[in-house]
């Protein structure tokens, strides 16, 4: 491919990525039913005393995307080192981009887009350590959380409309025995790539995986780490907003019901069109137990989706408009 035709492709795929992207993060979110409703009851909670709360909201959503931009430097850093800047600018467009996909798999895509041209597959593959340990978090909170509710919160009048005391047992040990295996994988993830790479369609492409196998274990604890630190900002964010729309559980039991949530949420393959409905749903179905203010809980859902995840969006379309997918190199 010559000099001019690069050229012209880099200001061509940029702006038509935007508008699409823009258009569907649009019509998405005319799509959703219940954000109207909530975006009034927004709007009116950002005129009382506690409208600060939103702000403070807000900042936590940048301190999550930080997070998420230093595991990202650190996944990374084997192929191509990137400054922190960039590597945030890397996380917003992966979100924007991952808006379409189920469960946000696009992410990996969108944020590679931002390496050298070489490095783009394998910072796909390297991607997948952050999920990971992602993955790890959320189950193990899930997990505890599930616990949680089933000793402290939930008794032989109150359970679950749609799952029993007994299926609720079997799912926490089914769960329990998962993250052991997946974490003992994590661990391993030298071990893993070298069974892997006796395949011969993945022996054929080892310069994609390779660099799984140079992570040390210090490196995945600081990975893990991390993504610790985002899963407890998500929690604290969710517990703000339950405050300022009046939905009042002691603390305690709102982190354990959003763990369980976000524990649905990672099992059950959605996609950003359908996420709010379905983040609205379980919300009720979950806070309904120890609170009557249905509006209250889906205004919360409604709010952490514009405010961790359209957001977010908007600005990494901003970002792919500028964004030179081919180098002159």
């Amino acid at each position: 491919m010559t000099k001019q035709q690069k050229n012209i492709l880099n200001y061509i795929i940029g702006p038509v990525l935007f508008v699409w992207l823009s258009y569907s993060i649009y019509e998405q979110i005319q799509h959703q039913k219940d954000v109207q409703q909530s975006w009034g009851i927004i709007k009116d909670a950002l005129h009382q005393s506690n409208a600060w709360i939103f702000v403070a909201v807000i900042g936590l959503m940048l301190v999550n995307w930080g997070i998420e931009a230093r595991k990202w430097q650190l996944q990374i850093r084997g192929v191509e080192k990137i400054s922190f800047i960039s590597a945030f600018r890397a996380i917003l467009a992966g979100q924007a981009l991952g808006f379409n996909t189920i469960n946000r798999v696009g992410e990996s895509a969108g944020r590679a887009a931002f390496l050298e041209d070489g490095n783009r597959m394998r910072g796909v593959v390297l991607s997948f350590v952050g999920s990971m340990a992602q993955i790890i978090v959320t189950f193990v909170m899930g997990a505890l959380s599930l616990l949680y509710m089933r000793l402290f919160i939930l008794d032989i009048h109150q359970q679950l409309d749609v799952l029993s005391i007994f299926w609720l047992d079997g799912l926490i040990y089914v769960i329990t025995v998962g993250v052991i295996l997946f974490t003992l994988a994590y661990f391993k993830l030298a071990g893993l790539i070298e069974l892997l790479e006796k395949i011969p369609f993945v022996a054929r492409h080892r310069f994609f995986v390779e660099k799984l196998e140079d992570f040390h274990w210090k490196e995945l604890i600081r990975i893990l780490s991390l993504s610790f630190a985002r899963y407890f900002v998500f929690l604290f964010q969710y517990y703000l907003l339950l405050s300022v729309f009046h939905v009042n559980v002691f603390w305690l039991d709102g982190f354990a019901l959003v763990g369980v949530m976000f524990l649905v949420l990672a099992i059950v393959p959605t996609i950003a069109l359908a996420e709010l409905g379905f983040r609205g749903k379980v919300s009720l179905l979950l806070f309904s137990i120890l609170s009557s203010n249905n509006i209250g809980i889906i205004a919360t859902a409604a709010g952490i989706w514009i405010i961790n995840l359209i957001l977010p969006a908007i600005a990494g379309s901003l970002f792919i408009l500028g964004l030179r997918f081919f180098r002159n190199k």
